[in-house]
């Protein structure tokens, strides 16, 4: 298997609630009509997906499968070219309708970074320091 997350698919309680969010508090593009059932956003590299947690769970009819949406052990992340943009993004996401779990700080790796929950309660880091970010968006790893 090659080493590439094609897609990142998000199971929210209200669909165009979180379209909301993503498309008209964070800027984020997207093709997405109500007709269609799934939002797909284009970001650097990966796809970001918003879809029906009742959809999702239709789809694997594992009676121990029992999806819910919100923070569920992992944090998705997005790293700013600059410190002073850390604050500004956890600033939109808070007036989008997010809410700020951890508001920016120095942290023990030598960034600075805080971090929002959005509506359906998934945790979002907002980071600046850990990886220089090259021209087309991604991270540059050592």
């Amino acid at each position: 298997m090659e080493p590439r997350l094609s897609i990142v698919t998000l199971g929210v309680d209200d669909l165009q609630r979180a379209v909301a969010f993503y498309r008209d508090g964070l800027g984020w593009e997207t093709g997405y009509k109500p007709e269609d059932g799934i939002a797909f956003f284009k970001t650097a590299g990966t796809v970001f997906a918003l879809y029906p947690i009742d959809k999702m769970a239709e789809e694997l009819p594992d009676p121990d499968f029992k999806p819910k949406a919100g923070a569920c052990g992992i944090v998705l992340a997005h790293n700013c070219r600059e410190r002073a943009e850390v604050d500004g993004v956890l600033t939109l996401a808070e007036t989008a309708g997010g809410s700020i779990k951890k508001p920016a700080q120095d942290t023990f790796w030598g960034g600075y970074s805080g971090h929002f929950a959005d509506p359906d309660g998934y945790l979002w880091e907002i980071a600046h320091g850990a990886f220089p970010i090259g021209d087309d968006g991604h991270l540059i790893l050592p």
